[in-house]
């Protein structure tokens, strides 16, 4: 998916993407419950970058779980950055954070953070080497040391498995049987705008981009999170 798609696509589904997604609520609670734990070793007042921050969910979680951080978040969709200040704005901690309408590549803070989140997005990076770059920007932002949380879809799809672990993750998304037709559609965005790989091969991505072998923290259906730390340079 390009860069203007993408934005288009989120943009249309801000106003109601928290409510689109609620029903997979406890999927989101259960990766924020165990990022507390995650970034519980970083300083007291700790800068944190948020890489396609969508509504501003995890930095809810974390700025009410860790009052004296900073947020930094980047989020390409207009309507999506809206929302994220709203919400932080309705709930107390607007003036910790910064809201960067634009790409990780567009973000000229040049203070170094001491940890990063980057949850569902690189998957939208078709490209192996541009993943790999991607992961390599939050690195150059990052201090020696410091912890990325990260989570995208990923699965052999070459398994013979895979379908029947897809049509069950498309039925949790869709929290009631789908009809074939809907199915099928979603079946083939995931191959055209989505990359999929193998948890093993995301993880090699992250290193590539500078970070120490991740550790992988939850699953659950198709999404995987994991956390690594920065290597020193």
């Amino acid at each position: 998916m390009d860069r203007t798609q993408l934005e288009s696509t989120f943009d249309h589904q801000a106003v109601t993407y928290d409510q689109q997604w609620a029903k997979l609520a406890a999927i989101r609670d259960g990766i924020h419950l165990l990022l507390a734990s995650v970034f519980s070793t970083l300083p007291r007042e700790s800068r944190m970058l948020c890489v396609g921050a969508g509504t501003g969910a995890e930095i809810h979680y974390l700025a009410t779980r860790f009052p004296d951080w900073t947020f930094v978040a980047v989020e390409p969709s207009a309507g999506m950055v809206d929302a994220g200040r709203r919400r932080a704005m309705q709930n107390g901690y607007a003036d910790r954070c910064t809201f960067h309408h634009g790409y990780l590549d567009s973000l000229h803070d040049g203070g170094a953070f001491d940890g990063a989140t980057c949850l569902l997005v690189s998957q939208f990076i078709l490209e192996a080497s541009e993943r790999s770059t991607f992961f390599g920007s939050i690195a150059d932002r990052l201090k020696p040391g410091g912890i990325l949380a990260s989570s995208d879809l990923a699965s052999d799809v070459k398994s013979e498995t895979y379908q029947s672990l897809l049509a069950m993750w498309i039925r949790t998304m869709a929290a009631s049987e789908v009809s074939p037709e809907r199915a099928q559609q979603m079946r083939e965005a995931y191959d055209r705008d989505v990359s999929i790989l193998p948890p093993r091969s995301v993880e090699a991505l992250i290193v590539s981009g500078g970070f120490e072998t991740p550790v992988q923290f939850f699953q659950a259906g198709l999404i995987h999170a994991w956390y690594s730390r920065r290597l020193p340079r």
